[in-house]
């Protein structure tokens, strides 16, 4: 069941990244992240009472509430470097290098998970290595080196992703998966709104058309689906298969920035997808 759960995250990652960027397209993205946690906020909590997870609260222990808010400040810096990615860059680009977390998730799962390397775990590991690497497309950025800045952001995205994956995997070990997800959006919400009030953003909010709030509540409501589906497929199965299923949203994205954002995709970015595909679909063999 843990398998449909994992798919079901991908799906529902992969409308997430095209509905956020078009949602932040003329906003500020830390802004933009701030209001689509407080659609998620909503959204987690909501599932908690529909379960009754909100009973097991007093059994949480010191040590997960400890991992679910260290996993909530690293899913916040994750989504403050994606979204400003997003922002400066290419679908296309960005989210190959953020889905590439998956190389340091699964290899931190084998050091602090204990979960055991074969050789096709390592085989795998290459395979999306050499994809992510060839759907870098390098030497347009070379063209404006400001564009750069979208490369820096999205390989914090990956970094905070892979200990975000890491962190939560012990932290929902002994709670309810709906209940930890809602904590760590606390913990998210309250992140990103500080960095928006430390930047002075949060008069922009009078700025944001129709078009932006309904992308940015439907990215919220993405997002909450893909979460809850996630920790439940995370808490049941290993964290080195989870997540690069997880990660297959990149199949979603791609296609649908070619297709609305009309984000090219190149012959050597094309064989790179084919790479990470087939390195994911080789960890469920």
């Amino acid at each position: 069941m843990w398998i449909l759960f994992a798919f079901g995250s991908a799906f529902f990652a992969g409308i997430t990244a095209i509905l956020a960027k078009i949602g932040i397209k003329n906003t500020d993205s830390n802004l933009a992240t701030a209001l689509r946690t407080v659609v998620i906020l909503f959204f987690s909590w909501f599932m908690v009472w529909i379960t009754g997870a909100q009973h097991t609260m007093n059994a949480l222990s010191s040590k997960t509430i400890l991992f679910l808010v260290l996993s909530g400040l690293a899913t916040g810096m994750s989504w403050l470097c994606y979204f400003k990615a997003l922002q400066l860059g290419n679908v296309n680009k960005v989210t190959p290098i953020d889905k590439s977390s998956t190389i340091l998730t699964m290899i931190l799962s084998m050091i602090f998970l204990s979960e055991a390397i074969t050789g096709i775990k390592i085989l795998c590991l290459f395979l999306i290595g050499a994809g992510t690497y060839l759907m870098i497309e390098k030497k347009e950025e070379r063209k404006k080196a400001i564009d750069n800045r979208w490369l820096l952001y999205a390989s914090g995205s990956a970094v905070f992703a892979s200990l975000t994956s890491i962190l939560g995997k012990i932290g929902i070990q002994d709670v309810n998966s709906n209940l930890g997800t809602a904590i760590r959006t606390v913990i998210v919400l309250i992140m990103a709104w500080i960095l928006v009030f430390i930047t002075k953003k949060q008069s922009e909010i009078k700025e944001l058309d129709k078009k932006n709030w309904l992308f940015l509540f439907l990215s919220g409501l993405a997002t909450g689906m893909s979460w809850l589906c996630y920790y439940k497929a995370l808490q049941d199965g290993p964290a080195s298969i989870v997540v690069p299923i997880d990660k297959l949203s990149i199949l979603l994205t791609i296609g649908f920035s070619y297709f609305i954002l009309k984000e090219e995709l190149s012959r050597k970015s094309f064989a790179g997808l084919i790479l990470i595909v087939i390195g994911t679909l080789l960890l469920l063999v």
